[in-house]
């Protein structure tokens, strides 16, 4: 069975995949959402733990009102329909890392329901989308962490950190309505990057801010029922995300088509070999025993509690990337790359204003600046090039003060020195291009002279030598001349 990430791997075959997906994502408060303790992540095992998260007898949980304005916030952002009454639950189940051995959450009263994130539909006309549905959002606390190495004898024993117990967050549920491994990298790009808009979480993956659990089944093409579904747990980025739905489509179509019969399982995914590996059965449903919650009212969100909320919604990626290519004629690509961040978007906005040509700057920020960016392996958060640097250095090329070969020549310095690109053009003397007419023709006299040989190349007919006299008259000028009226001039003084 091949393991390379083949995302039309049920094209060609009798079989359609169906892909659920969960995302759990961290929000970002600075309490628990139980109790006051911190969520700091990194702080040593067991510090940030009181007798609420821990689970003591008689503590009792208070919910924290910023969670629930978080949460709802990003239900807002993903289009759900908030109730105004919803339900804590006891989730019960034994685990080493849940000390109550239940785990508060929502359940047939969730906070918000059908939502929706748009897509790209794979269609390959522009602008055509595919709706996603959202079945709920509802708020949890987090369980704690088991620790399975880096101790003496970690081959034993398992040490639990109990940190992230009562870490407040939203469960995201999609309608199982993913039909490839490629729709579901471009929903789960999509749903982080609207959630880093409404700033209620930092969807840190390596931190588990954000941690995604896959339900993939397969069945025959036209069949409306569902096939048995296997859960992909614990997988630690979109892209390996993307690979273990690729390889699980591949292998229950092989089972299938060998005469098997697909069991329903936890499955993990080793992204060193590409495979995904049976971790438990689940062959019987698990009764959760959910019940309310004794020790919380019932959570009202009222509408003017929702209107509060709702003036702190901010414009979102998709209305943003319409408006910046009606507001700066820039292009549909543009607008994309520019509001891959809020941070960039709002960076790229102010620089635009200030400039004579939006246009320029979008060209500067993804030409020069962010490829330097990619180079050093550093976020636009740590340029030393600031976007009003950009936008002095778009509006001195617009000018013809500056040309291009001498603003990527500055980009440069300013990389070098971490130096703002206004600093460094001041500490060079502000060199401007020349365009003195009679400056330019004493150099191209003497380049012409210096290559007879390109100059007759060039009046039999080889036009292309022109490119040859612009680049030796550029360096000759030590890249100060401006180039289209060098060129004008090489072409009359050659014809």
């Amino acid at each position: 069975m091949s393991t390379t990430a083949d995302t039309s791997v049920a094209a060609g075959t009798a079989y359609d995949p169906v892909i659920g997906l969960e995302v759990h994502v961290q929000l970002l408060t600075a309490s628990k959402i139980f109790c006051s303790c911190s969520t700091r992540f990194g702080a040593a095992p067991n510090t940030n733990v009181c007798p609420v998260c821990l689970g003591m007898p008689g503590a009792l949980p208070v919910l924290n009102r910023k969670a629930v304005e978080f949460a709802t916030l990003a239900a807002m952002a993903l289009n759900c329909r908030i109730n105004e009454t919803s339900i804590f639950a006891r989730k019960n189940y034994f685990y080493p890392d849940l000390p109550k051995g239940y785990q508060i959450s929502q359940y047939d009263k969730p906070l918000a329901e059908h939502g929706f994130i748009e897509i790209p539909s794979g269609s390959g006309r522009s602008g055509d989308k595919k709706k996603i549905g959202i079945t709920r959002v509802h708020l949890e606390e987090d369980a704690g962490k088991s620790l399975h190495d880096g101790f003496p004898d970690s081959g034993e024993k398992t040490a639990i950190d109990l940190n992230r117990t009562g870490v407040p967050l939203i469960e995201i549920v999609s309608e199982p309505e993913i039909a490839t491994p490629d729709e579901a990298y471009e929903y789960l790009t999509r749903l982080k990057e609207i959630v880093l808009y409404t700033g209620v979480s930092d969807c840190n993956m390596e931190e588990g801010s954000l941690r995604c659990d896959a339900n993939v089944s397969v069945r025959p093409r036209g069949q409306k029922e569902l096939g048995t579904k296997a859960e992909i747990k614990n997988v630690n980025s979109f892209r390996f995300i993307r690979e273990a739905l690729v390889y699980e489509i591949s292998r229950q179509i092989e089972v299938i088509e060998s005469g098997g019969k697909i069991v329903q399982e936890t499955r993990l995914y080793n992204s060193s070999e590409g495979k995904t590996y049976s971790m438990r059965s689940k062959e019987q449903a698990h009764d959760y025993r959910y019940f309310p919650e004794p020790d919380l009212l019932p959570l009202i969100v009222d509408e003017k509690w929702k209107a509060e909320i709702t003036k702190t919604l901010p414009e979102l990626p998709e209305a943003r990337r319409a408006r910046l290519v009606k507001d700066y004629g820039i292009t549909e690509y543009d607008a994309q790359v520019l509001t891959v961040s809020k941070s960039l978007a709002d960076q790229f906005e102010a620089a635009a204003k200030a400039a004579k040509n939006p246009k320029r700057v979008a060209n500067l920020v993804q030409g020069e600046l962010m490829g330097r960016l990619k180079g050093k392996g550093i976020e636009i958060e740590q340029s030393p090039i600031s976007m009003k640097g950009v936008a002095a250095s778009a509006d001195l090329v617009e000018s013809g003060a500056i040309s291009g070969k001498m603003l990527k020549d500055l980009y440069d310095l300013s990389f070098e020195r971490n130096k703002d690109f206004p600093e460094v053009y001041e500490e060079e003397g502000r060199p401007q291009q020349s365009s003195d007419t009679s400056a330019l023709e004493r150099i191209i006299d003497e380049v012409v002279a210096a290559n007879p040989k390109q100059l007759e190349q060039y009046r039999a007919g080889k036009k292309t030598m022109l490119g040859f006299f612009v680049g030796q008259v550029m360096k000759a000028s030590k890249g100060q001349a401006n180039p289209q009226l060098v060129n004008e001039l090489i072409i009359k003084k050659l014809a």
